[in-house]
């Protein structure tokens, strides 16, 4: 993707007007740099974990969550945070706009047929 970003542009477009959505995964690590959220058709970012686990406690990780939060919603992207395992890290994200979450707090991973279809 990084070294033919044109090409994969042009797919995510293709794609995405048949219907499939797409996330920037671990939003604020990595190589999610800001040049991409820019010109890759993105539906949502993604809050990493390792914001989200102290952002109770580490102003400098509310402050990158919030950020991310009214970055998104500026962009007219959905917004979800990953690695929510506490009410209190839940209600903080609500309350800052974060609406969508996955974590612990919501259940553990677990094999395929323990799901009700």
């Amino acid at each position: 993707m990084l070294e033919q970003v044109e090409d994969t542009i042009a797919k995510m477009t293709a794609l995405q007007a048949a219907g499939i959505g797409f996330a920037l995964d671990d939003f604020g690590t990595g190589y999610s740099s800001l040049s991409y959220l820019k010109r890759l058709p993105l539906d949502q970012l993604k809050i990493d974990q390792s914001f989200v686990r102290d952002v109770l406690t580490d102003p400098n990780d509310a402050a990158i969550a919030r950020t991310i939060v009214a970055l998104a919603h500026s962009m007219g992207l959905a917004v979800i945070a990953e690695g929510v395992e506490t009410q209190a890290q839940r209600e903080f994200l609500a309350a800052n706009g974060c609406m969508a979450y996955q974590g612990y707090l919501f259940g553990r991973p677990a094999p395929i047929q323990n799901f009700r279809w």
